[in-house]
């Protein structure tokens, strides 16, 4: 399995001014379905940043995005494993298939692969 980027979320009510911002320090916006914006930094891709208020499909706001390059095994292992399961594993309408497992310390982390 590899890691290919990670993401922190930042639950937010004024995704503009975080934009603004977040701009002053170099990041553009590269995504924004309404409920969620990341911004990138155009010298690093992968450096990003996410708002949303609350998570569109899921009954929880995760706190960190890692995406990977084989989130079906992921799942398996982290089934296995025994942490919790807080939304299961889903294809998703923009195009991730994804699920939120909490870690140890209590945050929720939403583990995602494109497809």
């Amino acid at each position: 399995m590899a890691v290919r980027r990670v993401v922190p979320h930042v639950q937010s009510s004024a995704p503009e001014e975080s934009r603004e911002f977040y701009g002053l320090l170099g990041f553009e916006e590269v995504m924004n379905h309404g409920w969620i914006m990341t911004l990138a930094s155009p010298s690093n891709p992968t450096a990003q940043i996410s708002f949303m208020e609350r998570d569109r499909t899921a009954p929880v706001t995760p706190d960190m995005s890692v995406e990977v390059d084989d989130v079906d095994a992921v799942y398996e292992l982290v089934r296995a494993s025994g942490a919790e399961i807080v939304h299961p594993l889903r294809d998703e309408e923009w195009g991730v298939r994804r699920f939120f497992v909490r870690d140890p310390s209590g945050r929720v982390v939403n583990v995602l692969g494109h497809r």
